[in-house]
């Protein structure tokens, strides 16, 4: 007997006394409840947005459609980065006014090379804003999970209002669970040891988000 029979074996004797009619999970489980907090209106929910990445010590930026890649480039200046990476979709009038050093997003980039890199430009697939939380879905415009883990740098556009739901119920309504998902909530950061914060470790040690709107 291999593990996988063995454990199938402790699953069929666990379930022995279940009459077979009993309703399936999907039915058991009640999916009636609330899908987001209060009711606010589409500027107060990108506010709310904008307040809590705010809150996790993302920095904030707004823009409209013209004004991005003016923004962008700015915002390597001032961080000093002399190489950026660049997914594969990524929409090119985002970088055409910076002449920083593009990175292609290729498979086979060591972690050192990644390591490398001063910043690295994403869009993303969903914001939530109850959490504070940018989801990436590995989309030709967001890349690889791994470009956005390595790099200290990581500045994230999202459109608005289309890219931000109130809450995560709404926001998994939007995401393909198959796909593979990175959920953000503010730079990386942790507080294991000693209760002291130390940022950086499992992601960029600084977070700019780019909140896109109408002008």
């Amino acid at each position: 007997m291999n593990s996988r029979e063995r454990i199938l074996g402790r699953v069929r004797r666990a379930l022995v006394d279940v009459p077979r009619d009993d309703p399936s999970y999907e039915q058991a489980v009640s999916r009636d409840y609330a899908c987001e907090h209060g009711d606010r209106s589409v500027e107060q929910t990108v506010e709310l947005l904008a307040e809590n990445l705010a809150d996790y010590r993302a920095i904030v930026h707004r823009t409209d459609a013209e004004g991005l890649a003016g923004l962008i480039a700015g915002l390597l200046e001032k961080r000093g980065s002399a190489s950026v990476l660049v997914p594969s979709g990524l929409d090119e009038g985002w970088l055409s006014q910076t002449g920083v050093t593009r990175v292609t997003d290729r498979a086979e980039s060591t972690p050192h090379e990644l390591d490398r890199v001063d910043s690295v430009v994403t869009a993303c697939s969903v914001a939530i804003a109850e959490t504070g939380t940018i989801v990436l879905d590995g989309s030709p415009d967001q890349g690889r999970r791994r470009i956005t883990l390595v790099p200290d740098h990581h500045v994230c556009v999202v459109r608005v209002p289309e890219q931000v739901v109130s809450s995560v119920p709404q926001g998994l309504e939007r995401l393909d669970p198959a796909r593979p998902l990175t959920w953000i909530s503010g730079p990386s950061a942790t507080s294991d040891i000693e209760l002291d914060r130390v940022e950086g470790v499992h992601g960029p040690r600084t977070l700019e988000v780019i909140l896109v709107g109408d002008a």
